[in-house]
């Protein structure tokens, strides 16, 4: 997953991603609006020729504890903090009481702290909740803790049976008597109360069960300690008995499955940047390291005996949802595991390769060990640890990545080397998958592909999240890949919002996928969860709240693709729509990253040299427009200068929105900070520009990106860095659809921005289970596409199986309102040809017999 850093340039925008005149929408989806006049298409089938075969594993879904998709999500626990181990190192607003508070009861009092001494359940379970009773008057008379819940707190349900847990010790010799309840935030009562007895002043485990007699969406569990004296407590726990498949330690089930109806072939685990970022050490004395990258062994066991972790997110990640319960979930849904593991180069964000062969050689045997878990005879040293937990047999594992994203590919590469040489001398028949980078090109990605391509890797995961329009424009991206080179999985993609604009360009875009099947054999959107009241990225494909979960238009566009998937491609070709292109279109502009710098002399001249701009700051900045709204500009000894250090995107335009083919000069200096200098043309605005990056990436290079509602992509880059007091003259050149950049009168590149993104978009494959072609089309455009369809040969029903997701490009799914959902009905066919129209908006499947 690409962390949204300075760095990457990555923005994670919430507002619409519209295409323009692609995917203009209708005023409304209820079919009532005017449409566009139909396009005329053509579509040809040819079942006679032999297409790639596509694997059963081919889509596939990609899990990461982003937006709190474990604890408080996918893992059922209802309780928050359940052991006390929340920590600043988390998130500078937790503490070891987060969620709980001290309650009293029919007068009783007390104190309730949290303490790490040498009383607590385990070395890796530091902290518990010390209870110091003052007993009280009456026999009715308690003090003890609440539990408020993720977010608006525990949701009830009635009738339904709650599976209580808490470790305790007391130090009172008859015992102490805790009763165990759940209430809605107003008080009322909805269980009828567990009663325990605590009895001896050694840690054990006590269990009980709730039922619900009334619903409510803000829970709370109460225990209460009776009497006097001091109890201690960790670990305390309430799951839904109805978790998935009826598992302890389970799953919440209608997260569980929406995940499984989209009928996954793999599941990659864990992530994502928790995988590779933070400390590489172990969760140990002296430190007790609480950053720490993802390391499997901390995550198997009892789960009182599993440490907790700092969150690369910004939370607390219990691990009670581990590498244990991956595998089983993997199992469960049908689909191949493919755990990710660390290979000791931290990304997102971070770019540091820990140099510490020891710790190296210990993640290696790592590695090994967690392959002999899911693999090796229940005899064997590790799997004897996943028998022990329930799972004799093998879990079967057959492919496992080494790294994430690491944006510095010789340092990875050289230890994914070693974890591939120790893997293959031992596990041959393990796919070892390695990466190129966090971006779709550039540098680091050439260099690692070239590395990985040199090294004969079997596999490469490329990950990506663009604009729709570029998944539009890349549908033939995988055409020429090297056959015989490393296969693709491309494990994480998204478009960058949630419409059915994006999901339409999604599929779009996994037309080609399914093309290439040769070369790509896997692809999973990301991420796959977020919780609605705390979510850190977006977009995702499936959204939760306590109460409901739902799918994202991305994820009903998914679903058709991985419940239709076929088995092998047939080759067949389209027409394609009339490609119109219109120059580069746009005002001008100056920015900085992290940097104060100083900008003079900004003329704009026509390319039959009308002067258009002409400003030297000796009047002030009254040509220019703050649109960002951030720095700190202002006109400093006759210069236009943005001084704030800290502030990031700092656009300021001048001109016309209209401007083309011209010619932009200015002259830059550099006065302090991490980068250089961003000069914009092409301007829309703030989301919609081009703009040349010199000294970006903390000027470790220099690049021209194309911004599209608010998703950027490099045109072209150098390695480009920029000096500190040095002034720079530069020069844009924008003819037509090319441009060209000049740096103190040399010339730095050139591109041209002519892909065309292309709205109608097919693909065809064969169902050999049920003997049936599956025609594949995306419209992502206003009009209709009026289809002459030549399947190739008389089918042999005439009844052909049709399901269309069709709504407004604006539409998107929430928990109340279901916009995109597909439509199934039947089509008549009477011979080898038929005309069909495609409607505008749609993702369409046609199933028709052979």
């Amino acid at each position: 997953m690409p962390y949204p850093h300075p760095w990457s340039r990555l923005t994670v925008p919430v507002a619409a991603l519209l295409l323009g005149t692609l995917l203009a929408a209708p005023a409304r989806a209820d079919d009532t609006a005017p449409a566009a006049e139909p396009a005329e298409y053509s579509l040809t089938v040819h079942p006679d020729r032999t297409g790639p075969a596509i694997d059963d594993s081919m889509y596939g879904v990609f899990y990461e504890d982003i937006n709190h998709a474990a604890d408080g999500g996918l893992y059922a626990e209802l309780v928050q903090n359940r052991s006390f181990e929340y920590d600043r190192a988390d998130n500078a607003a937790y503490s070891a009481m987060t969620a709980w508070s001290p309650t009293a009861v029919s007068g009783g009092t007390g104190q309730a702290r949290t303490l790490d001494d040498d009383e607590r359940l385990g070395e890796r379970n530091r902290r518990y909740l010390r209870l110091d009773l003052d007993g009280g008057a009456g026999g009715r008379a308690g003090f003890g803790v609440t539990n408020s819940g993720y977010n608006e707190g525990l949701r009830i349900r009635e009738g339904a049976r709650y599976d209580f847990s808490v470790w305790a010790r007391t130090d009172r010799a008859e015992g102490t008597a805790l009763t165990v309840g759940a209430t809605a935030a107003d008080g009322t009562t909805l269980t009828a109360p567990l009663r325990i007895t605590v009895r001896g002043d050694r840690w054990a485990k006590y269990t009980g069960t709730l039922t619900a007699r009334t619903a409510a969406a803000d829970g709370r569990l109460a225990v209460t300690a009776g009497g006097s004296g001091t109890v201690r407590l960790d670990m305390i726990s309430l799951f839904p008995r109805d978790t998935y498949k009826g598992r302890a330690n389970g799953l919440r089930k209608d997260l569980a499955e929406k995940t499984a109806a989209l009928e996954p072939g793999f599941l990659r685990f864990p992530g994502g940047c928790l995988v590779n970022t933070g400390s590489h050490e172990a969760y140990e004395a002296p430190g007790w390291e609480r950053k720490r990258s993802y390391q499997w062994k901390d995550t198997i066991g009892p789960v009182e005996q599993r440490p907790v972790n700092a969150n690369f997110w910004g939370y607390n990640q219990t691990y009670g949802l581990g590498y244990y319960e991956y595998f089983q979930f993997a199992e469960d849904i049908g689909a191949m595991a493919l755990p990710v593991v660390p290979a000791l180069v931290t990304g997102c964000g971070q770019n540091k390769a820990t140099d510490d062969p020891e710790l190296l050689e210990r993640h290696i045997q790592d590695t090994l060990d967690l392959i002999e878990f899911a693999n090796g005879p229940a005899g064997s040293t590790w799997g004897a640890k996943r028998a022990a937990m329930g799972h004799r047999a093998p879990f079967g594992l057959t492919h496992l990545e080494v790294g994430n994203e690491e944006n510095l590919p010789d340092e990875f590469f050289t230890r994914f080397t070693r974890f591939r040489e120790a893997i293959e001398a031992r596990y041959p028949d393990i796919t070892v998958v390695s990466n190129s980078g966090p971006d779709d090109s550039g540098t680091t990605f050439d260099r690692a592909w070239q590395l990985n391509r040199d090294a004969d890797v079997a596999m490469v995961d490329e990950h990506y999240y663009n604009s729709p329009q570029w998944f539009l424009e890349n549908n033939a991206r995988y055409d020429t890949y090297d056959r015989n080179g490393p296969e693709v999985f491309l494990g994480e993609y998204a478009s960058l919002d949630n419409r059915f604009s994006n999901a339409l360009a999604e599929a779009a875009f996994m037309t080609g996928l399914e093309r290439n099947a040769d070369v790509v054999k896997l692809a999973s959107y990301a991420p796959l969860l977020a919780d609605t009241n705390d979510a850190q990225w977006r977009p995702d494909m499936i959204w939760f709240d306590n109460e409901k979960s739902w799918g994202s238009a991305n994820y009903e566009v998914q679903k058709l693709f991985m419940n239709n998937v076929g088995d092998r491609v047939v080759p067949s070709a389209a027409s394609t729509t009339p490609a119109v292109s219109a120059p580069i279109t746009g005002a001008v502009g100056l920015s900085t990253w992290a940097t104060s710098a100083a900008y003079d002399d900004v003329e704009v001249t026509g390319e039959d040299g009308t002067r258009l701009l002409s400003d030297d700051f000796s009047t002030g900045d009254t040509q220019w427009t703050k649109a960002a709204g951030r720095g700190a500009w202002a006109v400093q000894d006759g210069a236009y200068v943005q001084s704030d250090e800290s502030a990031e995107d700092t656009l300021v335009t001048a001109g016309d929105p209209g401007w083309q083919n011209y010619d932009l000069r200015v002259r830059a200096t550099k006065k302090a900070g991490k980068e250089g200098f961003l000069v914009a043309f092409g301007v829309k605005d703030t989301g919609n520009k081009y703009w040349w990056n010199l000294g970006g990436w903390g000027n470790t290079r220099s690049a021209v990106e194309k911004t599209v509602d608010g998703a950027n992509r490099t045109m072209t880059e150098d390695s480009t860095t920029i000096e500190t007091g040095r002034a720079y003259d530069l020069r844009i050149q924008v003819r037509d659809r090319q441009v060209t950049l000049f740096l103190d009168g040399k010339q730095w590149g050139t591109f041209t921005d002519d892909k065309p993104a292309e709205p109608f978009r097919q693909v065809v494959t064969r169902d050999d289970a049920t003997g049936e072609l599956v025609v594949k089309v995306v419209n992502a455009q206003a009009s209709d596409a009026r289809t002459r369809i030549d399947l190739g040969a008389k089918p042999a029903s005439r009844t052909a199986r049709l399901t269309v997701l069709r709504a407004a490009p604006d539409a998107v799914n929430t928990a109340d309102d279901r916009q995109v959902a597909p439509r199934k009905s039947t089509l008549r066919v009477d011979g080898r040809v038929l005309t069909h129209t495609f409607p505008a908006h749609s993702v369409t499947f046609l199933r028709i017999k052979e």
